[in-house]
């Protein structure tokens, strides 16, 4: 009978994932310049190791992460280290602020063709916390306006400032959780766009310095 998947061998596994995926021969692979493309068969790969050691929830579009099940909560995103960076789907503004409500787990990787191989060496492999998974900017300026006492105006002028997407409605409600529930420290940098645009270069440098984020590099 097989485990349950916990977080921690999650994380676990992907590092093992790494490490042998980055000494095979992709011959799927070779040729292939489209990032999603590579960035499907990654995810499916992984899911694959997974469910061969482990029981394992896997996601679909309706449920909206790779890996839904309860106590993992996790989406898996795969990214090339010319432009570690990837989309995901806006919920609302409020995930710019509080984060995104589920974990990330981050594969970054150069890819080598030759004429009859393709080699993915992963470079880094990070995992992040659900609750790290907000902006990095907005969430580090509202902790400190908090801090120094700013009040409603000024916090609901600021996202206005940064353009969060909202209205009126939404900058009050907005405040109104923001002095509830400070913030935490985000790390990712989330660009506006019709989905979030994720980018991270910040969150992959961290070096396990941050508590949430752990990082594996090669």
């Amino acid at each position: 009978m097989k485990p349950i998947l916990t977080i921690n061998e999650l994380i676990e596994s992907a590092r093992l994932f790494c490490e042998t995926g980055s000494k095979e021969n992709h011959v799927e692979l070779i040729g292939i310049t489209d990032g999603k493309a590579v960035g499907t068969y990654v995810e499916h790969k992984f899911q694959q190791f997974l469910q061969s050691q482990y029981i394992v929830e896997i996601g679909n579009s309706a449920k909206g992460i790779d890996l839904p099940g309860a106590g993992i909560q996790t989406d898996i995103k795969v990214t090339s280290i010319t432009q570690p960076q990837s989309s995901c789907p806006f919920k609302n503004a409020r995930q710019k602020i509080f984060g995104l409500g589920y974990n990330l787990l981050v594969f970054v990787y150069d890819k080598q063709d030759t004429y009859n191989s393709c080699t993915l060496h992963f470079t880094h492999c990070t995992f992040i916390d659900k609750e790290r998974t907000a902006d990095f900017t907005i969430t580090r300026r509202l902790r400190e306006m908090i801090n120094d006492g700013a009040d409603r105006e000024d916090v609901i002028g600021f996202l206005q400032d940064k353009n969060v997407p909202g209205d009126e409605i939404v900058y009050n409600d907005l405040a109104d959780e923001i002095f509830d529930y400070l913030p935490e420290q985000g790390y990712l940098t989330i660009s506006n766009a019709l989905q979030w645009r994720l980018q991270y270069a910040r969150v992959i440098s961290l070096d396990n310095s941050v508590s949430g984020i752990i990082n594996y590099e090669w």
